[in-house]
């Protein structure tokens, strides 16, 4: 059976999810055969696995930086927020239920099972488990049938290393006031802390780092400067959304949805010199000089509709298009653009019909039926092969679907206006096909450099764990495991 090892954080977003990735690359370099892990993860970036299912996005950039294929058990619960106080519930790669977070922590208790049989059919075939935790152990007011942080911990067996985000600052704070409130079964199970995105010369947090150690009695093992590649990598969390933005030759716009999902679909576009993308957030208005707006997909295509329309984005996307501009919708975006989007059942919310924006003939009908499968696709305009994803409910119907967006095992997907303007597409992932990506970026006059995206990502990994290599005790940090 293998070792396992749990990274956990002071926070969310404090780096959790890279430094597990550059652990797994710096571990599989070593010869080990490496297994992410994550109990329980709230996000609405998924992939669709190897065996079907789906699990977050960080634990497939995990896996690849282990240089195996995502599986589902290698994030045995997901939950996708649908609404302010409701979520999918997703156990071992499958939609079991949606509901409110109150339900939600009366069904918790019977979800320990599944994640420790995930783990340990996991820990059968590697020679080392890294476990992500979720959020932070701070969270005592969650700590009842917890199967996130310590209580997977404690069940499991398995150290913890703690995690703490100096750019955000109070990093003394955040790893002695953890320390003060964990039960002290709790705070036995971490064998040491590591600080992260250190800007500058690290030896002025030299002290810090002392009193850290002195205050907790926990061992600290390194402290990680900030690194600016790991911007290359698919980002989890939308709330590192447009923090990458560069200059470039032509704009492209993306509309931060309320219950955006899948947003890494644009991460190969973040990389294009000649692009400049821009995310448009709440309150802000569609740039009138973008060459392309895209609408994202969504856990709620009903509900940010709504959303879309109360920014006044709607008005923004009729004039984009009046003025001769480009839209692309994936998934719930493709939904959007239609002229309905109909839920008669109540799957994503209150049943219901909802007007689409009108800028494709189609009409959407929600199923109880999911849709998840790896694709290999053929852009129809150019004929270059997307490798790509789908995730999601709904059926699409109309008149524009006889100009599909793709052509998927010889049958038409998605749609696309008759100006030839306006397309809509099921297909997650498209723009990480190289040669799709150059095709289309062409139709906007802008030039792709033709460096391969998933080569790019390799690169950045590598450089991750070059990074942790170089500033943490990282054989310390394997022989943690147990």
């Amino acid at each position: 059976m293998a070792r396992a090892l749990m990274i956990q954080g002071s926070g969310s977003n404090v780096g959790k999810s890279l430094i597990v990735a550059g652990l797994a690359r710096a571990a599989k370099r070593r010869g080990l055969r490496v297994l992410p892990f994550k109990p329980q993860n709230m996000s609405n970036n998924a992939v669709v696995t190897v065996d079907g299912g789906e699990i977050g996005r960080a634990q497939a950039l995990q896996a690849q930086a282990a240089c195996v294929e995502p599986h589902t058990d290698m994030n045995p619960v997901l939950l996708k927020p649908e609404t302010d106080i409701g979520a999918q519930i997703i156990v071992q790669g499958r939609r079991v239920a949606t509901l409110r977070a109150r339900d939600y922590a009366a069904m918790k208790p019977s979800l320990m099972t599944p994640v420790l049989e995930s783990f340990s059919r996991l820990k059968a075939r590697a020679d080392l488990v890294l476990v992500e935790g979720a959020g932070s152990p701070a969270e005592v007011n969650l700590r009842q049938n917890d199967i996130a942080n310590m209580g997977f911990a404690r069940k499991a067996g398995v150290p913890v290393v703690l995690v703490g985000d100096i750019d955000r600052g109070g990093v003394i704070a955040q790893m002695v006031g953890i320390k003060s409130v964990l039960d002290p079964e709790d705070a036995a199970m971490v064998a040491g802390f590591v600080i992260n995105k250190f800007r500058g010369d690290a030896s002025l947090f030299d002290d810090g780092y002392r009193l850290i150690e002195k205050q907790t009695g926990w061992r600290g093992f390194g402290v990680l400067p900030y690194l600016a590649r790991a911007g290359e990598l698919p980002a989890e969390d939308a709330l590192g959304l447009g923090e990458a933005r560069k200059p470039g030759k032509r704009k492209i716009a993306y509309l931060a949805l309320s219950r955006i999902a899948n947003f890494d679909d644009i991460d190969p576009l973040k990389l294009e010199p000649e692009v400049d993308l821009v995310m448009v957030r709440p309150g802000e208005a569609i740039p009138g000089d973008c060459a392309l707006v895209i609408i994202p997909g969504s856990k709620s295509t009903r509900g940010d509709l709504a959303f879309l329309r109360a920014q006044g984005w709607d008005i923004d996307l009729l004039a984009h298009h009046r003025r001769g501009g480009h839209a692309l919708g994936l998934c719930g975006g493709y939904q959007m653009l239609g002229t309905s989007v109909a839920d008669p059942d109540g799957i994503e919310g209150e049943p219901g019909e909802t007007r689409g924006l009108g800028l494709l003939d189609v009409s959407t009908v929600m199923t109880a039926q999911k849709t998840l499968t790896r694709v290999n696709a053929l852009h129809a305009a150019s004929g270059e092969p997307i490798d790509a994803y789908e995730i999601h409910i709904g059926h699409t119907t109309g008149a524009d679907r006889a100009r599909p967006f793709a052509m998927l095992d010889g049958q038409p997907e998605g749609a696309t206006s008759p100006d030839g303007r306006v397309h809509g597409s099921y297909l997650h992932g498209l723009f990480a096909s190289d040669g799709f990506r150059k095709a289309f970026l062409a139709q906007l006059d802008i030039a792709a450099t033709g460096q391969p995206y998933r080569a790019r990502v390799e690169s950045a990994i590598d450089a991750l764990a070059d990074h942790i290599e170089a500033h943490l005790d990282v054989e310390g940090l394997l022989a943690l495991a147990r």
